[in-house]
């Protein structure tokens, strides 16, 4: 059992991650507080499908710019100043929400251009916050330390909703938002004890040639593009989560829909938990498209039945399958990936797992309504099930892939040791 329990050693072993880690949680907390009180806000304005769809939808232009942009920038300057920085920003627009909702007419469109601008400043926040692992984290911690990381989401997932929701029954948005901009400020106090974190000695600066630098990386390397493309592929052919409102009607369970949420979350926090194996399992491709294909089997199998228990199982299961492909696609990433090129592939990676999902709940959505909801859910995790093994295919290095002897893992690990800021040096 001590081998499955999740290895605790990053938070033990280095302060600059303890510190990054009790931030993010908080401040992840807050965020999603606020992910309950936007669309709830909208719909009390408009009282429209329409107009709530809206406010998600126009997220996706401003990510897809600034994650990019995001990325170059995390290669060409301090990543924690910038974590700090786009933490601030992100404090401030919810600020404006607060002064919104307090007003006696909120208005529409300025939550939508806030919804926006949360969009850019997370694109410009991923790729430093997941660039900066490796260099507060030692080469062979850096699969515990993605287990640990994931924890914190997965918290605020499962209680920020909570919080948010009694808070808006209670006191409405206005005291939801407040809450939000509270947790921003112990975020920041926090990142205050992280040391710098200043750009690599190759960093360039910032310019569409460098971004189209790492483009180019990510090209020449048949591993990481294996890692995009089948997470997109899972994603966009298996992506059921448009379809809850639907699908507990059909089980005649609406007052399941909250489980229905929680399911997959549920599955992913009890393999975190249990992660400890994966610090030495040495084939990480192999187990990133086997998790990928349990997924859409997962998937199916839910899709397939209409008894509640079952179809909530089988939920729990795509989220563990789910949470196994981050933990190995997340030590590839980590463990291989150069540090002056780590901010601007984090830029394409943070693209690869958000788009997939949105992309996905509108194929649901849209087969759905040609066919039926079953039809929909099941054939979409057969066609991931079936995806997943042809692609797999053509990307022999991703699936022969050995952390051990992995000619980009050898490299890299051998560059750390070298490093004179090496975490296991600075990070007593």
């Amino acid at each position: 059992m001590r081998n499955l329990a999740i290895d605790l050693t990053p938070i033990k072993k280095y302060r600059d991650f303890r510190y990054l880690w009790s931030s993010g949680l908080i401040s992840n907390l807050g965020s999603m507080i606020t992910y309950v009180a936007i669309p709830f806000q909208v719909k009390e304005i408009t009282n429209s499908y329409l107009a709530v769809g809206i406010s998600g939808l126009v997220e996706l232009i401003p990510l897809i710019v600034f994650g990019l942009y995001g990325g170059v920038l995390a290669d060409a300057v301090d990543r924690k100043k910038m974590i700090w920085a786009t933490e601030a920003a992100a404090g401030i627009l919810s600020l404006i929400l607060l002064l919104n909702a307090l007003s006696s007419d909120p208005n529409l469109y300025l939550i939508y251009i806030v919804g926006a601008a949360f969009a850019a400043v997370n694109g410009l926040h991923g790729p430093s916050a997941d660039a900066i692992l490796p260099r507060v984290v030692g080469h062979n911690d850096i699969p515990s330390a993605v287990a640990i990381m994931s924890i914190r989401r997965q918290f605020g997932v499962i209680v920020g909703p909570t919080i948010g929701g009694l808070l808006i029954a209670t006191s409405g948005v206005s005291l939801a938002y407040a809450v939000d901009i509270g947790t921003y400020v112990i975020s920041l106090l926090l990142l205050l004890r992280v040391r710098k974190v200043p750009p690599s000695h190759e960093a360039e600066k910032p310019s569409l040639a460098t971004l189209w630098e790492g483009v180019a990386y990510a090209r020449s390397r048949q591993d990481l593009k294996g890692t995009y493309i089948i997470d997109l592929a899972a994603m966009f052919l298996a992506m059921p989560i448009a379809l809850f409102p639907f699908w507990v009607d059909q089980v005649n369970a609406p007052w399941a829909l909250g489980l229905f949420y929680s399911a997959g979350t549920i599955g992913a926090l009890a393999v975190t938990l249990t992660s400890g194996w994966t610090r030495t399992y040495r084939f990480h491709g192999r187990a990133f498209m086997w998790a990928a294909a349990g997924w859409g089997a997962s998937i199916a199998l839910a899709g397939a039945t209409d008894y509640l228990a079952l179809v909530l199982f089988f939920l729990a299961a795509a989220g563990a399958a789910d949470m196994v492909s981050v933990l190995f696609r997340s030590a590839i990433w980590n463990q291989t990936i150069p540090d002056h090129l780590r901010g601007r592939l984090a830029g394409i990676e943070l693209l690869s797992y958000t788009i997939g999902p949105l992309l996905g709940q509108l194929r649901a959505a849209s087969m759905a309504s040609a066919t039926t909801l079953t039809i929909s859910v099941t054939s979409g995790g057969i066609a991931c099930l079936i995806g997943v093994g042809i692609l797999a295919i053509f990307f022999p290095k991703l699936r022969k892939y050995d952390v051990q002897t992995d000619e980009f893992a050898v490299a890299e690990r051998k560059r750390r040791a070298e490093r004179s800021d090496s975490p296991e040096i600075t990070n007593p």
